[in-house]
């Protein structure tokens, strides 16, 4: 039997971001293997607390800052000030990108801690805090499995993090790899086999997901 043409998504991002990103692509194949599981790392959780304002460039860090309160938090994106939002913060949203808040920073009437995770794609100018880590996952077998089938194979690449560790587990895959990336970075830090390589015209989900479907092969399914 011929290897199926349809292109499946391989999504590794940490969870829950792998469901609710298969969720957003309605009508797609998708093979769910994170890569990544979030862990919280030690951290002295007073300084958070007591900050007058936070800086989060993920929503993984908001857990661990305490209470919002109304205390001001400039965020890196949608998801991010959502979930600071929740949690009671006053957000600024940024653009997307680390550098979008430098502005932000810059004109910030109280000084900020940024919470963050080990794995930091860009320094900022503020004090910061490591409150969780990204270990690396193996893949599933059912995600190695695809990889070893010469059919087309969509892998978004939502960090820098996930396009290194995952380049050496895709390393022998036989599949026909197309890599959607969230940013320049991230695509800069894929090092596996890829047919095609492209980036987002944003920095979210929303633009990863316009991307993979200009993508779409004439006469794949739709729902």
């Amino acid at each position: 039997m011929p290897a199926d043409p349809r292109p499946t998504l391989l999504l590794t991002r940490p969870q829950p971001g792998a469901k609710r990103f298969a969720a957003l692509m309605r009508g797609w194949r998708c093979v769910i293997s994170p890569i990544l599981r979030i862990v919280p790392v030690d951290h002295d959780a007073s300084i958070l607390g007591d900050a007058q304002g936070l800086v989060f460039t993920s929503a993984h860090a908001v857990p661990w800052a305490g209470p919002g309160r109304g205390r001001p938090a400039l965020c890196v994106g949608a998801h991010t000030a959502r979930e600071a939002r929740a949690a009671g913060f006053d957000v600024t949203e940024g653009a997307g990108t680390a550098d979008s808040l430098l502005p932000l920073i810059a004109r910030a009437p109280v000084p900020l801690i940024h919470a963050h995770g080990r794995h930091l794609a860009k320094m900022l100018p503020v004090p910061g805090v490591v409150v969780y880590d990204q270990k690396a996952v193996g893949l599933s077998a059912k995600a190695k499995a695809l990889l070893a089938d010469p059919g087309p194979v969509i892998l978004p690449i939502f960090s820098p993090r996930t396009a290194t560790v995952l380049s050496t587990q895709v390393a022998d895959a036989r599949a026909a790899i197309t890599v959607v990336a969230i940013s320049d970075a991230a695509l800069r830090n894929w090092s596996g086999p890829a047919r095609h390589a492209i980036v987002a015209e944003r920095p979210d989900a929303q633009a990863m997901r316009d991307a993979i479907l200009r993508l779409r092969p004439q006469g794949a399914e739709q729902s």
